[in-house]
């Protein structure tokens, strides 16, 4: 007969370095689902390379496999205070420099700009539109839940 140590029946416990698979939710302060996996395929995330927000991997260290888990997170702690340097005016000259010179712009449109290397992109959601002869729109650049309360639900389903 054979025995197992305690250690080696226990599961296994997400570490700052784990890898896990888990379902999540993350909840908004409407109530709404922002996004979330438990109606599809599970996420499979590598905790510190910042695929989550800092907030949320500190509240999944310590879950062992198997656990459920639903964890408030209070205004700004999951994605920052709102800041209001990132709204910003940007000249339609600008717009059309680049991307498509004869892009409309509406209110509550989410434009992806180029980083500046132009190895990647960022988003601003359109939260005005001046007046024609003025030649601008104004972008928030902010996380659209910054400054917000949000809710994370998981469900650990391995850890490596």
């Amino acid at each position: 007969m054979q025995s197992m140590s305690a250690a080696a029946a226990a599961p296994a416990t997400i570490r700052g370095d784990s890898f896990v698979t888990l379902h999540y939710r993350l909840v908004g302060p409407d109530g709404r689902d922002v996004v979330g996996t438990f109606g599809g395929a599970p996420a499979t995330l590598s905790l510190g390379s910042g695929q989550l927000a800092p907030a949320m991997e500190r509240r999944l260290l310590g879950l062992a496999e198997g656990a459920r888990a639903t964890f408030d997170l209070a205004p700004g702690e999951a994605f920052g205070e709102r800041n209001p340097e990132l709204v910003q005016r940007v000249g339609r000259a600008l717009l059309r420099e680049l991307g498509d010179p004869e892009a409309t712009y509406t209110v509550g449109d989410v434009v992806q700009f180029p980083t500046p290397d132009g190895g990647g992109a960022y988003a601003g959601v359109v939260r005005e539109v001046g007046p024609p002869h003025e030649g601008w729109v104004l972008f928030d650049f902010n996380h659209p839940l910054a400054g917000q309360p949000v809710r994370f639900e998981v469900h650990v389903i391995g850890v490596l």
